[in-house]
Parts: C-alpha cells; structure tokens; sequence
C-alpha cells in the first residue's frame, strides 16, 4: 500500500513540475540563473492559492466586546463556534398576532402606562432590547437610528416607536438615560413625545415576548441575556404586520411596512404604487417585486402610451386632411 501511494505522490510531484516547467519555459527571464529561485517562489504561490481554496469558510462576526456573542473559546461551544445557549434564542414570526394592549409598564418618568397608550391611530415599531447589554442591543438601536433619520416620515407624526426592555431588573432612571442619548441623535422636533422607552416586570414583559415571538435567556457563565436581533412593526390596532432581522434596517423596506401597516393613511401615490409592485416576504424579512404586478403594470401603461399615440396621429391626420381641402 505504501508504495502504491508513493508512486501516486511521485506521479503528482511529476505532473506539478512539468506544468511549472511548460509556464517557466514561456517566460525568457526565468532561463536565466535566477530561474531556479523564480521556480521556488512560483511554486509557494501555487501552494499559497490551493491552501486559499481549501481553507474552511469562517462566518463573519462583529467585533464585540462582550464573549457571549464573542469569537473566544469557551466551555460548552458548539462545533459552529457558538455557545449552546445560543440555540434557545431566536425571534419567530407571529404574523397577524394581537400583542397585549393591556400590559402595564413603566415610561422613562416612573409612571405606569399601558401599552395600548401608544396604539390607536399610527403604526408602531418596536424593539425588544435592554438598556444595560454590552453589544448587540445597542447595536440594534443605533441600526434603528440610522433607518429612522433616512426615512421622511417623522418620529410622533406619522408613526410611533416604543422600545421595552425584557431585563426585570432595569429601571426608568436607565430607561430614561438612553431615551436622551437617541432622542439627541435623532434630533427632530416631537420625536421626545413619539419615542418611548419602557420597563416592566417579569409577567408583563413575558406576554410581550410570548405575543411577539422573542426568545432569550439568561446565561449565568457571562452574566448576560442571549437574544435575537431584529424589530416588529405592528399596526394602529396593536396586530404584528412586519419583522426585520439583524441590526441593519433598509429605510425603504420601513418606510413601506409603515405605509402599508397604516392602510394607506400616510404615504403618498407613489408609496401606494409601490406596495404594489412590492410585497413583503416573511421568509426574507423583505419587501421583494412581485413579478405579475409589474407585468400587469407595464401592460396598463403600454395600453395607454398606444391610445394616446393613435390620438395624437389621429389630429395630425385631421390637420392634414383640413389644409388639403382648403388648398
């Protein structure tokens, strides 16, 4: 057997040195006395690109600073790299759902308040976060952040957004103290009054959770809650109509889940034009083209574009039928 694969391994060797020798032979410089050391390094080249190729992929991972979410080893780990505890979190879609109205929290002043205070008229983004995690809620802040301010409509006016903290322990003076940190970098007149940020106990965050699909949990080892990423634009009437995973948000994909969360009470024509030629995709998280809308589209506006062309051609017909009589 032995000889078998070393026979296979000369082979291999061989078949290697002839193809370096064919490309070597086609290039003058390397017939030189330095083609010796021009083969060497052509040869750790071909090494290097194989070894490139055949390298495992690695999933990319931000850059934290907590190692809960962390590329670190640690006990337990998963072969996927990540902790076990990571399996038990997720954010599963309850599309259509009823979240609790009647849930009591507290806002950033200490008082209580029920969550249908901030349902009824406009449609509602909310986040699922707690104000003292070191990474990943932050980072899901900030992505809403940036959605929001490239978004036209306006925190207060045409929409809400009411964030919640799921840690039982947190209280309105944290609430209150990242509320002034995105209420500063928003920097838009009424989003003080539009942008809520609440606590609660452990019953009432739970219904919350339970209703909009949310799972976490506590891991002991780092002392930190794992959790999912992502936001839940609801309806007026408190139904869950969207979700958007991740911590990047595309402002056009919002601003459509906005729209069309409210029937069609903000928005303009164009905003109506586009949910109908883009419709959300639960598997995506996404507004993606309906390709049969846009056919349909496209045909209408070639109907039109060839009854006003036969009108146009049917006055300078009549034009030129006038001037001849005359004539």
């Amino acid at each position: 057997m032995r000889q078998v694969v070393s026979i296979k391994g000369t082979s291999s060797r061989h078949s290697l040195d002839r193809r370096i020798d064919d490309v070597i032979g086609k290039a003058k410089p390397f017939r030189t006395s330095g083609g010796k050391a021009a083969r060497i390094i052509l040869v750790l080249l071909l090494t290097a690109h194989c070894s490139l190729l055949t390298a495992p992929g690695q999933p990319g991972m931000p850059q934290p600073n907590s190692p809960l979410y962390g590329g670190g080893t640690q006990n337990g780990q998963t072969s996927s790299g990540l902790p076990p505890v990571l399996k038990e979190v997720g954010l599963d879609q309850r599309l259509n759902e009823q979240v609790p109205l009647d849930a009591v929290f507290k806002d950033e002043q200490g008082r209580e308040v029920r969550l249908g205070q901030f349902f009824g008229k406009k449609p509602v983004v909310l986040s699922l976060v707690y104000y003292n995690c070191p990474m990943l809620c932050t980072q899901v802040l900030n992505g809403m952040l940036g959605s929001f301010k490239r978004v036209a409509f306006n925190i207060g006016d045409q929409f809400e957004v009411v964030t919640v903290s799921f840690d039982p322990a947190e209280t309105p003076q944290l609430a209150s103290a990242k509320k002034d940190t995105y209420v500063k970098a928003y920097n838009r007149r009424g989003v003080d009054a539009g942008w809520h940020f609440l606590t609660g106990d452990e019953a009432n965050i739970k219904r919350l959770t339970e209703a909009v699909g949310f799972r976490y949990v506590w891991d002991e080892q780092t002392k930190q809650f794992a959790h999912a990423s992502g936001i839940t634009v609801l309806t007026p009437e408190g139904k869950i109509a969207n979700y958007f995973y991740g911590i990047d948000y595309s402002p056009k994909d919002l601003r459509l889940a906005l729209v069309e969360s409210s029937q069609n009470k903000i928005g303009t024509p164009v905003d109506a034009l586009m949910l109908y030629c883009y419709h959300y995709d639960p598997a995506t998280g996404k507004y993606g083209a309906v390709v049969m809308n846009i056919m349909r589209l496209g045909g209408v506006v070639t109907v039109f574009l060839i009854i006003g062309l036969l009108l146009v051609l049917r006055r300078r017909g009549g034009r030129v039928v006038t001037s001849e009589a005359r004539s």
